[in-house]
């Protein structure tokens, strides 16, 4: 049996980059996963997928989230992938660029986390289980400050306290709740950012030179921590801001 076997999990940004491998490795793991992103396009590339069943979700829509929430069964598991990486200094940052971040980085778990809680800690008491949350934080965050990541470093670091404060609230309840940190990733949302500058070549180089182990991290460097960090190995593992970031922070 896989290390997910029965679990039940529910993954947003599931479309491409570590979502989609997230849900790829927990399915192979046992897990029912259910991916979601509003990328119809990339969700169409895990359709018929053993282990993963796909829904469209704008995790920006309350709405939406507690119409999934009402329709699926209680989760063991929420990986709070989705995320958006703003580029530049404070003062690139206008009153826009600061609530779209902190609505898709920060606001978005809050309301998934308020919807599909309540089930877990149900099913969690009911079943005496561990359940377990995953938000995706960064490396850029409190944890160290980076260069033109004003904005991004602010919602990260924010989430590591919301997952800080859920796990203190939920620990006598069984669910624990951690924070992923990864370093740089190289995910089709890399790839855009890199197009994007004014020098993609060089952009390249400086990303891989801010990584000690001198190469950019992949999909598959990452998703060993979310199974472990979903799964029951990580039963006494709790509040934390896991880094997998190839040295940056030593």
């Amino acid at each position: 049996m896989g290390r997910l076997h029965g679990k039940t999990l529910l993954i947003t940004a599931a479309a491409q980059g570590i979502g989609r491998a997230s849900a790829l490795a927990c399915a192979r793991e046992g897990a029912q996963v259910f991916a979601t992103d509003i990328a119809a396009d990339g969700l169409a590339t895990l359709a018929g997928t053993a282990g993963i069943q796909t829904h469209r979700l704008d995790v920006r829509d309350p709405a939406a989230i507690t119409a999934l929430a009402a329709a699926l069964p209680p989760l063991d598991g929420l990986f709070n992938c989705a995320g958006y990486v703003h580029h530049g200094t404070v003062l690139d940052c206008d009153d826009a660029a600061w609530e779209f971040s902190f609505d898709l980085n920060v606001k978005s778990m809050h309301r998934v986390l308020r919807a599909f809680l309540p089930g877990m800690l149900a099913k969690s008491a009911r079943e005496q289980t561990s359940a377990s949350v995953l938000n995706m934080a960064s490396m850029a965050s409190s944890i160290k400050g980076f260069p033109n990541r004003y904005a991004y470093g602010a919602t990260k670091a924010a989430v590591i306290g919301l997952t800080k404060a859920v796990a203190a609230d939920f620990v006598k309840q069984g669910l624990r709740c951690n924070a992923l940190c990864p370093g740089t990733v190289d995910t089709p949302s890399l790839r855009q950012r890199i197009a994007a500058a004014a020098d993609p070549v060089q952009a390249e180089k400086d990303f891989i030179a801010r990584q000690p182990l001198g190469r950019l991290a992949t999909v598959d460097d990452i998703t060993p921590q979310v199974v472990y960090l979903l799964s029951d190995e990580s039963r006494f593992v709790t509040g934390q801001a896991v880094l997998v970031d190839g040295g940056v922070t030593i």
